[in-house]
């Protein structure tokens, strides 16, 4: 069968040589919106470019020509460009980053290849990711032996990043005074090294995130990193909404002991695709990719004494899948580029989610999380016009609370034709924004508008029932 020739349309390809249009609704032409829809939720999945959804149809035909051939001569230049573009965006080097298809996928990777001991602890929090707690929780529920204790610390925004520290630094202190029979001997190779250091003895990881889901809060993570490595705590961070959305990130720097974040999301890569980063002096750790690769060195084999673990080529091929997810990247990377650069679309996008959170508070006369944008990047908290409880089932008993959700998602989505993130947080309910370079201050107006009319409906149906 011939392969068709694909001719782009419009907003399906751009001309480099000529300016961009100007942020805001004017750039819904280049993504594959309904018309009718407002999108104020790019952080939950991403929102692909029209030009690099072409370009992965594409690469799509290419690879359907001669499927031995990509697989088993082209696929892995083509791989090693798209890390080599991830790396220099996050300050790495290129072999210390493997592509996985999402941010849980990278977590479990990490997770699952530390060797557990008896005693050893995970510290997460009670604002992690749900997926990330279940896998905490796995971990700790095992049947077989070893396994780590799960301890949480508990956020309740707003907060600032001092009492976040503050918090953080008293929660690790006190995991150790209450275990003063543990040795925790097993610390990170740029902790500080006293003399019983032993990587045979206890460990504690910390699972941090650096912006959190809900409530969508930047996190003082680089400072986190800092306490951990004093405390002698290995560091886990998730930043899965961190690329394309937190600028300047320069892990050469700010040396955590592992980070991962989608490229999906906030990049515009092509889903799922993730970006695992494994420093070259912690790539022991990681023993074997999830699953187990051909490129997987025994420990003790002569391959692994002599190259490593063989981190970067086991995560290049696990098994057959869809290569083009991770080779979007550079295509991404190009039409941000084309819009101005990842600090003029930040720019944009974080004075949007400032000027437009409080469009969206006055709409609905309530309040915002973060007033000072020292929490904010470009996801904007703010509360929905529903009461607010002092102590857990004052107002909402747990099956109104799984009401509630279930009708804000069906409302908005179906008869609205929008969508916004929504959340039980500290006792009232809020919504999560995203603000990208194809929205404006009135898709903030709308959404309000919305929550207002569902608010006042659930206030009349669900809340009027006690019994639920």
């Amino acid at each position: 069968m011939p392969i068709p020739k694909l001719t782009p349309s419009e907003g399906e390809t751009y001309d480099t040589s000529q300016k961009p249009p100007p942020f805001g609704h004017a750039l819904k032409h280049y993504f594959a919106f309904d018309d009718d829809f407002v999108n104020l939720n790019h952080g939950s999945y991403g929102s692909l470019p029209l030009p690099v959804l072409f370009t992965a149809t594409q690469m799509g035909y290419e690879i359907e020509r001669n499927p031995d051939l990509f697989h088993r001569f082209k696929v892995k230049p083509l791989l090693d460009r798209a890390r080599e573009s991830v790396a220099k965006l996050i300050g790495a080097e290129t072999d210390e980053v493997a592509l996985v298809p999402n941010a849980s996928h990278a977590l479990n990777t990490v997770l699952r290849n530390f060797e557990w001991r008896e005693g050893d602890v995970i510290i997460g929090a009670t604002t992690t990711y749900g997926a990330v707690t279940n896998t905490i929780r796995y971990l700790a529920d095992r049947s077989e032996q070893p396994r780590p204790e799960a301890v949480a610390v508990t956020y309740n925004f707003p907060l600032t990043h001092a009492q976040i520290l503050d918090i953080f630094r008293a929660k690790l202190r006190e995991v150790k005074q209450q275990r003063a029979n543990t040795a925790f001997t097993d610390i990170p190779p740029l902790s500080p090294r006293p003399a019983c250091a032993n990587p045979q003895g206890n460990k504690i990881v910390a699972v941090i995130d650096s912006i959190t889901a809900n409530p969508g809060v930047l996190m003082p993570w680089q400072e986190m990193v800092r306490v951990c490595r004093e405390e002698g705590v290995w560091t886990v961070i998730d930043a899965a909404h961190s690329i394309g959305q937190e600028p300047d990130i320069n892990l050469s720097e700010s040396k955590p002991d592992f980070w991962l974040s989608n490229c999906h999301k906030w990049l515009y890569a092509k889903r799922g695709c993730a970006v695992l980063y494994v420093p070259r002096r912690n790539q022991y750790i990681i023993k074997s990719s999830i699953p187990t690769a051909f490129e997987y060195y025994s420990p003790g084999s002569p391959e692994a004494k002599a190259t490593g673990p063989n981190f970067a080529k086991q995560h290049d091929w696990t098994g057959a899948t869809d290569f083009v997810h991770y080779l979007t990247i550079p295509d991404a990377l190009a039409f941000r580029e084309w819009l101005g650069g990842e600090k003029a679309i930040n720019a944009y996008c974080h004075k949007l989610a400032m000027d437009g959170q409080k469009v969206l508070a006055e709409v609905m006369g309530t309040q915002v999380m973060d007033e000072t944008g020292e929490l904010t990047l470009n996801m904007p908290n703010v509360a929905l016009p529903l009461p607010a409880e002092k102590t857990p089932g004052e107002v909402y008993t747990r099956e109104q609370l799984k009401q509630i959700d279930l009708f804000l998602r069906e409302q908005l989505l179906n008869k609205w034709k929008t969508y916004a993130a929504h959340y039980f947080h500290a006792g009232r309910w809020w919504c999560r924004c995203s603000a990208q370079v194809f929205n404006e201050v009135s898709d903030f107006e709308y959404l309000g508008k919305a929550f207002n009319a569902m608010c006042k409906e659930i206030k009349e149906t669900i809340l009027d029932d006690k019994s639920g």
